[in-house]
């Protein structure tokens, strides 16, 4: 440690000459690495030395000496200690170009293919678009139940006045059922001890059927006021049109537990994209900004310019809502996903919308794909790939190759994981589209769909 420049609890004064992918400013002292969140390349700042290590170290603001003009003065309360957004310091404009900024510098980093990464799509009013809440409980310091959204890393709750990306009618509800819980005392769950009930508080809300979902997450099924509950959010919002009860009584960071009682209702709502419905349950994911899905949806679809002869290999496919929404353009669509409730939801989805061109499969893409194939006797020749944060495995990447189909539309939330499969695909596929979409303006996060051609020089 003896040849590092930088002593813990020192300060310094910095130039920022780059943002990193969360958005945290990077200066250098003697050549070494400063990571300081809230800072803007071009500004000058005094900091503090808060961590040290062999490679880096973080700092504080302590002073912005020198402002620069895309700063903006935050317009939350919570802002600095919530991990919710992280970018609100920044102008809107400028946060799009930061996302498109870092596609590209893995693009020039990590592929042979230097092809220029598209301006990201924003949004037109980015604010109030989370569609799905999940709010933790917990205590404050005189053990008062409070609910709110985690500091960034770590499980200290932040309550909320007005939270700018959530549902304005989601915080209605959490600040409902929260008065309702300190008015009767009950027990908030404890993490340390395992004891205590209610957990979280999850909402989805279906935003162009206005059809909400409450689900409670307790630690036990037992809860003595739940009518009480139920009767009072119905009258407070009509709009409510299922309130479900999840047991989770594991210790773990996982939200939701596998077991779903449901209290009123029948334990789903609906929802529209691109003109068709989709029926959401309580642990079926669905895309949390709905109108930027549309939009990423329709640049996936056009990109990858269908026609009446193609089938679909839809990988991934959650409850269908990529190849319902793809299916009126081809021939046929198959659609494979891990999740056994997704699956049963995106059936449900095609006999709601009378599509009779698409058939999903349960199971891992890694394992069921080859039987898939053979099994239904066909070739696809587009495969639309959306993958978790942690992108491709390596049996669904050999399959796509052993494949080979003329295009690959690869949809992703995490532009690492995606140019690290774009690498291994790229020796037989031309990458001729990467365009970032802001489905979650004011953080860090971005949307890219890429789109790869198959090589004319590479045979089937």
């Amino acid at each position: 440690m003896n040849n590092i420049p930088v002593k813990k609890n020192e300060e310094y004064i910095v130039d920022i000459i780059d943002n990193g992918f969360e958005g945290e400013g990077i200066a250098k002292i003697d050549n070494f690495t400063v990571f300081i969140k809230g800072t803007i390349k071009g500004e000058k700042c005094k900091i503090l030395i808060i961590k040290v290590t062999t490679s880096y170290c973080i700092g504080k603001i302590l002073e912005i000496i020198n402002k620069s003009e895309n700063r903006v003065e935050p317009d939350c309360d919570t802002y600095r200690r919530c991990g919710g957004c992280n970018l609100r310091h920044i102008k809107y404009e400028k946060t799009l170009q930061m996302k498109s900024y870092n596609v590209q510098n893995l693009v020039n980093k990590e592929l042979k293919t230097k092809i220029e990464v598209q301006p990201a799509i924003g949004m037109d009013t980015p604010y109030y678009y989370r569609n799905k809440a999940q709010f933790p409980f917990g205590k404050d310091k005189n053990a008062e139940p409070i609910l709110g959204i985690f500091a960034e890393r770590t499980h200290e709750i932040i309550p909320f006045n007005n939270c700018y990306i959530q549902n304005t009618t989601s915080q209605l509800i959490a600040q409902t059922v929260l008065d309702f819980i300190k008015k009767h005392r009950i027990s908030i769950y404890d993490e340390k001890t395992g004891k205590g009930l209610f957990r979280h508080l999850v909402i989805k809300i279906g935003v162009r059927t206005n059809e909400i979902m409450c689900v409670f997450v307790l630690n036990n099924e037992k809860f003595n006021e739940e009518y009480e509950l139920i009767n009072l959010l119905k009258d407070k919002f009509p709009n409510i049109k299922t309130i479900v009860k999840n047991i989770n009584s594991k210790n773990t960071n996982v939200i939701m537990g596998d077991k779903n009682i449901v209290l009123f209702g029948d334990g789903y709502i609906n929802d529209i994209l691109n003109g068709y419905k989709f029926k959401i349950s309580p642990l079926s994911f669905y895309q949390t900004n709905p109108s930027q899905t549309e939009i990423l949806y329709n640049t996936a679809i056009k990109a990858a310019n269908l026609s009446k002869d193609d089938v679909v290999l839809d990988l991934y496919c959650g409850i269908g809502t990529i190849g319902i929404c793809a299916s009126s353009f081809v021939k046929q669509v198959y659609g494979i996903e891990i999740i056994e409730q997704a699956i049963e939801d995106a059936k449900e989805n095609a006999r709601i919308n009378n599509i009779d061109n698409i058939k999903f499969r349960c199971g891992a893409v890694e394992n069921i794909l080859e039987d898939l194939i053979k099994e239904e006797k066909i070739t696809p020749n587009i495969v639309f790939v959306d993958p978790p944060r942690r992108g491709l495995d390596k049996n669904t990447v050999d399959n796509i190759l052993k494949l080979k189909p003329e295009k690959v539309i690869y949809i992703s939330c995490n532009p690492a994981t995606m140019i690290r499969d774009l690498k291994k695909l790229e020796e037989f596929y031309n990458i001729e589209q990467i365009q970032p979409v802001d489905m979650f303006p004011y953080t860090s996060h971005v949307e890219c769909v890429s789109v790869l051609k198959l090589k004319e020089t590479i045979e089937k």
